[in-house]
């Protein structure tokens, strides 16, 4: 049996997704099996599966410690390496550095931005994973590996779901700046094509029309300077796919 006391980052979460960040092993198929049969408890009665976790709430699951995968994350073994932009207690705005992922991958585990910011935060002793139940500091934006900018992370959970609200709105909005090779007849616009990914040669392209498994992809752009054969743009991701900036010009030849 494991027993779980809700925290502020764990409160208004339905308890499914709790369970299934805090019992990383529980298949859902079991999950919804442990409900009905009783043998997860809220405040030791029978609950819902879609039940609204109130902070200081108790959970117990009465399933096998095999479901229970221990936290093994080392934040001491990485040195933190963050250009801070603005930080409180709510948020960090840091400026991701070209060459950096944002989160891991396959090839590459440990050097990443949000791993850093976790090792950051553990060090300020504003962050404890053994202290939490589901809950990490989370990117609320994301870049391409070899892109540079802002990138904000959310300290908590209400933090994290308050800007998530925002940029789905679009009440925050990113804006990039890039150089294309060549000049621009049109010196602001609108494009929009079909993107296509190749998941493994991690490539994409652009398709004027539909094609199966393809995402519309669309961007705003105004140029803001042109010399020595190059352009300044401007930015305005209305979709944020893969590479969707550098797909669009290079389809256009530039």
């Amino acid at each position: 049996m494991r027993e779980f006391i809700i925290n502020q980052n764990d409160s208004e979460q339905r308890l499914d997704k709790f369970l299934l960040k805090a019992c990383r092993a529980l298949p859902v198929s079991m999950l919804c099996k442990a409900v009905r049969n009783k043998d997860i408890k809220v405040n030791g009665k029978r609950t819902q599966i879609n039940y609204r976790l109130q902070e200081n709430d108790v959970v117990r699951v009465y399933l096998n410690d095999s479901f229970f995968e221990e936290d093994t994350r080392d934040f001491t073994c990485v040195t933190p390496d963050i250009d801070i932009i603005y930080e409180d207690s709510n948020i960090i705005l840091v400026n991701k550095k070209s060459g950096m992922l944002c989160h891991e991958d396959e090839k590459e585990k440990v050097n990443t931005l949000i791993n850093h910011i976790c090792a950051y935060l553990y060090k300020k002793g504003e962050f404890n994973p053994k202290d939490e139940n589901s809950f990490t500091p989370a990117l609320c934006n994301r870049i391409d590996r070899n892109t540079s900018g802002i990138v904000i992370a959310a300290k908590n959970a209400v933090s994290l779901r308050i800007l998530n609200e925002k940029i789905k709105n679009r009440e925050l909005t990113k804006k990039y700046l890039c150089l294309a090779v060549g000049s621009f007849e049109k010196k602001s616009g609108t494009l929009t094509d079909y993107l296509v990914k190749n998941q493994d040669q991690n490539r994409v392209y652009l398709s004027k029309t539909y094609e199966q498994g393809s995402k519309t992809a669309v961007l705003k752009y105004w140029v803001k300077d042109e010399k020595n054969g190059l352009s300044l743009l401007e930015i305005d991701l209305i979709t944020g796919r893969t590479h969707q900036i550098r797909a669009h010009f290079a389809n256009r030849g530039h």
